[in-house]
């Protein structure tokens, strides 16, 4: 655990609602055991997104669609959030949690893996959002942060690998992890700052300085 078991507990209890669709999918998330930012993290998300203006998301790992659907809620309409998963079965089970909780129009749903669909994928974004494989981040965060606009953000999951940063040399992934830390803080073009809440949360604003 990042946090004291009680002061987890606390934050996830004074949670409001998600919300019908986000439910089903917390619930499908810790029946399966699929790995999900849930609903402390996800609330981040909305507001960053929110604060920034943000009209265009890519998601480099999105699984079940948990995360695309809340920056697809932030957006709002005209946006666009672009979803990537190399499962065919996680992208039908995402189109459907979409169109239900209406913000299909929103979501672009691309299949396969998640860096060849970012560089394929043209344009500047205003988030890109890093829940890939561990030992791809690096090479994320140094094809991300050209590509987003200054003012933009670069938000990844999972960098504190639960408390394991602090010993890196024990598992690949977390001295992947700690790698992607002390890239995140070297790079002159980003001003970032990592969150302790559930698995850490990283953001970075993009200044391009």
């Amino acid at each position: 655990m990042i946090t004291d078991q009680d002061v987890e507990n606390y934050l996830y209890a004074i949670l409001p609602p998600s919300g019908p669709v986000l439910e089903e999918m917390e619930r499908q998330a810790a029946a399966r055991k699929i790995p999900i930012v849930g609903p402390a993290v996800a609330r981040v998300f909305r507001l960053l997104a929110e604060l920034c203006g943000a009209k265009r998301v890519f998601e480099l790992g999105s699984a079940i669609g948990y995360s695309t659907l809340w920056w697809a809620q932030a957006v709002g309409a005209g946006g666009e959030v672009f979803y990537t998963d190399s499962s065919a079965d996680n992208a039908r089970e995402a189109a459907g949690y979409f169109r239900r909780a209406g913000v299909e129009a929103r979501v672009r749903i691309l299949q396969g893996e998640a860096l060849a669909l970012f560089d394929a994928t043209p344009g500047e974004f205003d988030i890109v959002f890093l829940d890939l494989n561990k030992d791809q981040y690096a090479a994320a965060l140094r094809r991300a942060v050209g590509r987003i606009r200054p003012g933009g953000l670069l938000v990844a999951d999972n960098v504190l690998w639960r408390g394991l940063v602090a010993h890196p040399a024990e598992t690949p992934e977390t001295a992947a992890m700690a790698e992607f830390n002390r890239l995140l803080y070297a790079d002159k073009r980003l001003e970032p700052v990592i969150l302790p809440l559930r698995d850490g949360v990283a953001v970075a604003r993009v200044t391009r300085a």
